[in-house]
Formats: structure tokens, C-alpha cells, sequence
């Protein structure tokens, strides 16, 4: 068997996700040998433990719901304690496709924070109306903060390597947009480079997405609310580098 740092640790957050996420585990497993799977049952009500377990997944279960970014950060404690270089996210609706786990980890090659980016000319996934709006302010914002072109800020599926694990477990917040923008902008302040790479999402499998018409057309106050959120933490109390020093 190989080591954990032999290994990619592909942490999947699933909350009452029964009917999806063994199809997810079975397709991220099959992609390659290279890849331990640990699922996050977020407080699931339904199956989702014992049917991610059934598929050949490590799972931990969480006593109550959490949200993404709780979920998250527990999964990344979890490939801190256990040695892993490289973790990566994972929906387990289906639509983050298992195929592309490699190309978004070829992007730690260049940089501490990999993006599966959706709009970077690659599939035909598009928003529109107030979300899209939002999406292009965040990912312009963003970019400046990161100091590189980002078009996908509030994308889920993403990387890290051992510097950006390390500074997730330390800061990884919970609450509405934290797990993907206020994350991101705090590594950024701490000194971790990002970098996107090109991906085309698939269509959720079973159930319904989390955002309907009436949480689409409240994206942009709350996108908006996120990231000053984010920016203002960084402002006031950077968080500190990996290396221990506050950076400049």
C-alpha cells in the first residue's frame, strides 16, 4: 500500500447526498490508484455514510451540519495529521468530473492553490442576471488580490498542496462564501500563489441545486458582502504565513 504522501487526498463534503455520491466515489477511485477518497458526511438525515462507505470511500461524520467550509476544514486537518502533499476538493453531486482531478493538480506545479475554473473557454456552463454579474466583480476583485488573471473565484473544485493545506486548517471559515472566496483571499494575503485551470462542469446528477431563482437574484449582495468581509479581515488581521511571520 502506498504512504499518504505517495498519495492525493480527494476530500468529498456531501450533506444528504444518498443518491450521488457513491457514483462519485467509484468514478474518483477508478480515475486513479493515486487517489484516497474521504467523504465528509456533513450531518446527513439520509444514507450518505454507509453508501459512501459501500463505494470504497474513508468517511468521517460530522455530529451535525456544518456547511462546505466546516466540512472542509475538517478534511483537511485530516490529510494534515495523515502526511498528504496534495488534497482536492470534490463535489458529490457529480458535477466536478473525476477525469479532470489531474489537470486541476498539474497547476501545483506552478503555484500553491489550484482552480477548476468553469468559465476559461472549456464546456458550455453559463450564468446569467445578477449571478454572472457577481461572478465577473468577484473573480476581477480577486484577481487583483492574487495578483493573477482569476475568472472563477467561487469555484469549489480546486487543489492545495502541503503550504495551502497548512493554511487551511488554521483559516477556513464556514460561513455563506467563506469556503471559497474568503478562503482564497486570506491565503492570498498570507503569501500563497493560486493559479485556474480550465474545466468543464457536468450537469448534478440527482436533486436540486442549492441555489434557486430567488437565491440567485440575492447573489450579488451577498457575493458583494463576502468579499468585503474577506478583504476587511485581511486589512485589519492578516492572517499569519506558514512560515510564522505576518506578511507584509
Amino acid at each position: 500500500m502506498n504512504s499518504a504522501k505517495d498519495q492525493t487526498l480527494v476530500i468529498v463534503p456531501a450533506w444528504n447526498e444518498a443518491r450521488n455520491v457513491g457514483a462519485t466515489v467509484t468514478e474518483i477511485l477508478a480515475a486513479s490508484s493515486s487517489y484516497d477518497v474521504l467523504v465528509i458526511d456533513d450531518g446527513s438525515t439520509d444514507s450518505t455514510a454507509e453508501v459512501a462507505r459501500a463505494a470504497g470511500a474513508r468517511v468521517m461524520t460530522l455530529p451535525f451540519n456544518l456547511g462546505v467550509g466546516g466540512a472542509m476544514r475538517t478534511g483537511f486537518t485530516y490529510a494534515q495529521r495523515m502526511g498528504y502533499s496534495r488534497a482536492i476538493q470534490v463535489d458529490a453531486d457529480g458535477q466536478h468530473n473525476p477525469a479532470d482531478i489531474d489537470r486541476v493538480l498539474s497547476g501545483l506545479e506552478q503555484a500553491d492553490i489550484s482552480i477548476g475554473a468553469r468559465f476559461a473557454d472549456v464546456g458550455d456552463y453559463s450564468v446569467k442576471g445578477p449571478r454572472r454579474w457577481a461572478m465577473i466583480f468577484l473573480a476581477r476583485t480577486v484577481s487583483r488580490v492574487a495578483k493573477t488573471r482569476l475568472t472563477d473565484v467561487t469555484s469549489g473544485f480546486r487543489a492545495a498542496n502541503r503550504r495551502a493545506i497548512a493554511q487551511y486548517v488554521d483559516y477556513y471559515p464556514a460561513e455563506y462564501l467563506g469556503d471559497t472566496i474568503d478562503s482564497l483571499v486570506a491565503a492570498c494575503h498570507a503569501g500563497l500563489t493560486a493559479t485556474q485551470i480550465p474545466v468543464a462542469m457536468r450537469p448534478r446528477t440527482h436533486g436540486t441545486p442549492s441555489q434557486g431563482p430567488i437565491g440567485a437574484s440575492i447573489y450579488l449582495l451577498r457575493s458583494v458582502f463576502a468579499l468585503g468581509l474577506a478583504l476587511v479581515r485581511g486589512t485589519i488581521s492578516r492572517p499569519r504565513s506558514i512560515s510564522g511571520e505576518t506578511p507584509a
